[in-house]
């Protein structure tokens, strides 16, 4: 069980390693032209898109934390 939740761990950390350096490039290939229009960009929506999975993946990895703190307390 405790190996499970490690390879889950460790796959719910790159996700959000992932997600972190795919939202900050979308945000650094944000051109002038983006800036100036009007409403929200595709580039500005597909950023935030990816820092909110970033969100979600390390909110997932802290409860894969938790589980694994609580399954080694218990033996």
């Amino acid at each position: 069980m405790q190996t499970f939740l490690v390879i889950l761990l460790i796959a719910a950390m790159l996700a959000t390693v992932v997600a972190l350096v795919r939202g900050i490039v979308i945000f650094l290939k944000t051109t002038e032209a983006d800036l100036k229009g009007e409403g929200p960009s595709v580039s500005a929506t597909r950023s935030n898109k990816m820092m909110q999975a970033r969100i979600l993946f390390q909110a997932i990895a802290v409860i894969i934390v938790v589980l694994l703190l609580m399954s080694t307390g218990r033996g």
